[in-house]
């Protein structure tokens, strides 16, 4: 019966640990937003162990951070981590991009193409979210390498805390779109120098509008300060 029991609790946890991450990813939760316990657990109609279960888990994975006197909060990247943590982006993408040349398969690549093809029609809304996402994640199966995958997977969820994805922003979705089939160019003609070269020109893209996102957030608070 405890075993049953342990294992019914396990299963919660995890489902709210995917809720909890679905809430970050989509803008539900934002960084310094508290985590309170009852609160989490009324509005999943859980108890609170699978919500401290899954509160644990996103602390390990780098997402919450307990605060002193307030409890956990989602945690809040400062500028030199997220200068990292698309540094690591750009090389880790680079190398799948630069694998896919030698491993995608002509399917796997018009697959990647019909992505961009939707990506572009979707322009800069939330569905672009989902589509970018989408993209990168099958250029990634492209790769054919589990740990490249496990390293991968792990920076993606640091990134959720970011909040908003850039491509919200027409032009930032323009430009991916055009980026994409610079890498797409590369993979098919089984180029990896160039595969690799065009995906790191596209994370640094990205990584420059995210920059000037937080300058500006940055300002904003100063402002707001005077």
């Amino acid at each position: 019966m405890t075993s049953q029991n342990d294992s019914q609790q396990d299963a919660q946890g995890q489902s709210v640990y995917s809720q909890l991450l679905d809430d970050i990813r989509a803008g539900r939760l934002n960084a310094g937003d508290r985590l309170r316990e009852t609160e989490l657990a009324d509005r999943l109609g859980v108890s609170r162990t699978p919500v401290r279960e899954a509160i644990r888990q996103l602390e390990a994975d780098g997402l919450v951070a307990h605060v002193p006197r307030q409890g956990a909060s989602i945690r809040t990247l400062d500028y030199a981590e997220v200068m990292e943590l698309y540094e690591m982006r750009a090389v880790l993408e680079g190398t799948a991009a630069r694998l896919a040349t030698r491993a995608a398969s002509d399917i796997e690549i018009e697959e990647l193409e019909a992505l961009n093809n939707e990506l572009e029609k979707a322009g800069a809304t939330p569905e672009a979210f989902k589509l970018n996402r989408l993209f990168h994640a099958a250029l990634l199966d492209a790769a054919k390498n589990r740990f490249l995958t496990k390293s991968i997977t792990g920076l993606q969820k640091a990134l959720m805390i970011l909040g908003p994805t850039t491509l919200t922003q027409p032009e930032r979705a323009r430009n991916a779109v055009e980026e994409h089939r610079a890498m797409m160019t590369a993979i098919k003609a089984r180029d990896p120098i160039a595969a690799e070269a065009a995906t790191r020109a596209h994370i640094q893209a990205a990584q420059r509008v995210r920059v000037r996102d937080l300058r500006f957030r940055d300002r904003g608070v100063l402002d707001d300060a005077f």
